[in-house]
């Protein structure tokens, strides 16, 4: 396919409209449960995070938002909020979703907003509300939940008592948001809980949200799922439901192997982002977060960054050039092979000389991560830092 000026404006477009999260975490030494290995430019205070990401953003220009992890980023609650205010205006980085902590702490053995314990269960509550206000604080639209809650043997746990406990948290947590904030209600099927998890798909992180209030929607990690599961027919159910609030994004060989986005099946990025193009088309009122949810040990982490960010602007911009139109047209008529033909056709397209007029229009390199190599950031970052481990120990 030669790329006509009606491509052309429709690519600007897309790549205009287009920005994806990244994560402190991503930027930091983080690994396995087996252990992880120390890469000497990996950030390991939050400054070096924020500078980080400013490199991001400067290469990529679609990154201007950081998750935090309040455990890892604002360990002192509040108290750290002003110092993170110092560190946006400095590198011109907002913060971007608040992510709390409801897995590493010890008394988290048996569970956090779930926990048999009613005094363990006010402790977690109380750190989901501290969240918030440190949301509000710094003007964070999302709280992005993840739990590790569930239990590993039959019997030991009363699953219908848990489905209650975390009905009232998050109603709880709901009514403190701020009047422009959401709650993202992830889901995991397994790992660490390995018998049952407490909110372990889609379904019933729908229901939670439901039952938390409007403000509240379900958050998709393209890594939480079982292998072979249709992701784009849920996130189809989502957008139809008006219950697709964001996205983890990254990719997997079984599941949250939190690889490079693309790494393993950029086909199913693809279709995913199709889902979402077609229901603007259709004219859903759409309000979705695009987050990256990584965690490099072998990669670079600089470099990794680079390489989701720029492979989620081709697969986004591959997606917005499919023609709706004539799918439509086709699909109606069931014409299988035609239809299938044009999906994934438009899939095979090359746009990167596309998404490198885009970028060079915008006073960006054609090509970040030749840039990021030629600038000796991360050399110059690694000698700066030395081989100094991240304070992070592990990842949500």
């Amino acid at each position: 396919m030669r790329f006509d000026s009606a491509a052309h404006d429709k690519a600007f477009k897309a790549l205009d409209s287009f920005r994806i999260e990244i994560p402190s975490w991503g930027f930091a030494n983080t690994g396995t449960r087996f252990g992880k290995f120390v890469q000497a430019a990996a950030a390991s205070t939050i400054e070096e995070k924020f500078a980080d990401a400013a490199e991001v953003n400067r290469l990529t220009g679609a990154t201007p938002t950081m998750a935090l992890h309040v455990l890892w980023d604002l360990p002192n609650g509040l108290a750290d909020v002003p110092a993170v205010q110092a560190l946006e205006r400095q590198f011109r980085i907002r913060s971007g979703s608040i992510n709390p902590n409801l897995f590493q702490d010890q008394e988290y053995k048996y569970g956090s907003l779930c926990n048999p314990s009613a005094a363990i269960r006010e402790h977690a509550l109380a750190h989901m509300l501290d969240s918030i206000e440190i949301g509000k604080a710094l003007g964070s639209r999302d709280i992005s939940l993840w739990m590790a809650d569930g239990s590993n043997y039959p019997g030991t746990q009363s699953i219908r008592k848990r489905i209650g406990w975390l009905e009232e948290a998050l109603r709880v947590s709901h009514g403190h948001l701020g009047p422009k904030q959401r709650l993202l209600v992830e889901y995991k099927p397994f790992e660490p809980a390995f018998y049952h998890t407490d909110i372990a798909d889609w379904g019933m992180s729908a229901h939670f949200a439901r039952e938390a209030g409007p403000q509240a929607c379900v958050l998709v990690d393209t890594g939480h799922h079982y292998s072979a599961q249709n992701i784009e027919q849920i996130v189809a159910w989502l957008l139809h439901t008006g219950m697709l609030g964001g996205f983890h994004f990254n990719d997997r060989r079984y599941a949250d192997d939190d690889l490079t986005l693309g790494s393993i099946d950029p086909y199913q990025i693809f279709r995913i982002f199709h889902e979402i193009h077609s229901a603007a088309g259709d004219g859903l009122e759409l309000d979705i977060a695009y987050m990256i949810d990584q965690s490099h040990n072998l990669k670079g982490k600089m470099e990794a960054m680079v390489q989701t960010v720029m492979a989620a602007q081709e697969l986004y911009l591959k997606a917005a050039l499919v023609d709706r139109e004539q799918l439509s047209e086709l699909q109606q008529s069931c014409d299988l092979v035609a239809a299938e033909e044009l999906f994934r056709g438009t899939f095979w397209e090359d746009v990167r000389p596309l998404a490198a007029a885009w970028r060079e229009a915008r006073g960006l390199a054609a090509d970040p991560l030749a840039e990021l190599r030629k600038s000796g950031y991360v050399e110059r970052t690694g000698q700066e830092r030395g081989s100094r481990s991240s304070a992070v120990s592990s990842y949500a």
